[in-house]
């Protein structure tokens, strides 16, 4: 797949993403007018900064190819803020939380890329293992209690609001979808990207040097998702060790309603990030039971594959 089909690809999935959000945003603004308020679109706007940046790390990881997927990303959240939140309580500077978590989660997704490219351990597997080791981690580590102990400057930071837009989405998330996109689609190294996803055999043969991309690509998803685990201190002044809960699945969802299995840009992930947490919110506000809403969230992401292959066979 070359560049250019990738970007009329993407172009495709953020225009029927677009078409998408304006019909949830109207469904629901005739359903209930109340919901959108300049606080509640400040509110989908603050959850969407940490899956946003988890599907971003889980994007990159699928795009790669070799069956590539990272099911730990939820554990690295939570166990990237609970042991920065252990290690502060421990007499660790506070100044440091930012650097812990980032740091903490390049770690635990370097340890998955050791596991996936050192001793071939299929992604699924390696990465089911390591959810269940960071995600049980951070509770027995905690007892289930979250950790306090933010200190103010970081609780100005995250809970900050610039006209109307949550401070950690504009400073955080906004430049790593802009940073990622352009080295993906400008770079040597996202063209190294692109070629394992193709055909990782012919990327051996031209002398791309694959498992230490890979490895790189899921120590950088553990980089995103520790920034996530930050993001979270910062916003609710306190280390969960649940925070991550869910989030393998539903960053898994963005990267398929983002369009990376169809044609491998990133661009719609932030789009489709924004799309679910509009929907859920709105689910959430009409009382419509959480069952429900796991199911229409499946059906979104089945219309949206079915609608993107009928187009194409229509062109």
């Amino acid at each position: 797949m070359t560049r250019n089909q990738t970007m009329n690809g993407s172009s495709r999935i953020l225009m029927l993403l677009g078409v998408l959000w304006i019909v949830v945003v109207v469904l629901f603004g005739i359903l209930k007018p109340s919901m959108f308020s300049q606080s509640t679109i400040t509110t989908i706007l603050q959850f969407s900064t940490i899956l946003a940046l988890v599907a971003l790390g889980q994007g990159l990881v699928v795009l790669a190819g070799g069956a590539g997927i990272d099911l730990s990303v939820g554990g690295t959240v939570s166990l990237s803020a609970t042991l920065t939140m252990l290690a502060v309580k421990a007499g660790m500077p506070t100044l440091a939380i930012p650097v812990a978590c980032i740091l903490i989660g390049a770690a635990l997704g370097a340890l998955n890329g050791l596991l996936v490219t050192r001793l071939s351990i299929l992604p699924l597997i390696a990465t089911l293992g390591t959810l269940f080791i960071y995600s049980g981690l951070a509770v027995a580590l905690t007892g289930g209690a979250a950790q306090s102990g933010v200190p103010a400057w970081l609780l100005s930071w995250g809970r900050g609001v610039f006209f109307g837009l949550p401070v950690p989405f504009t400073t955080v998330v906004l430049p790593a979808f802009l940073f990622g996109s352009v080295v993906l689609m400008r770079s040597a190294w996202g063209a190294w990207i692109f070629a394992l996803g193709y055909n990782e055999r012919s990327a051996r043969l031209v002398g791309i040097p694959v498992d230490r991309v890979r490895l790189t690509i899921y120590a950088l998803g553990g980089t995103l998702a520790g920034l996530a685990g930050l993001v979270s201190i910062a916003w609710l002044g306190s280390a969960r060790p649940n925070i991550g809960q869910n989030l393998e699945l539903e960053s898994l969802t963005a990267v398929m309603l983002g369009g990376i299995a169809i044609t491998g840009g990133i661009g719609g992930v932030i789009a489709a990030v924004v799309l679910l947490v509009t929907l859920k919110t709105g689910l959430l506000q009409l009382n419509v039971n959480t069952v429900w809403q796991v199911g229409l969230v499946g059906a979104l992401l089945i219309a949206v594959l079915l609608i993107d292959r009928i187009s194409k066979h229509w062109r």
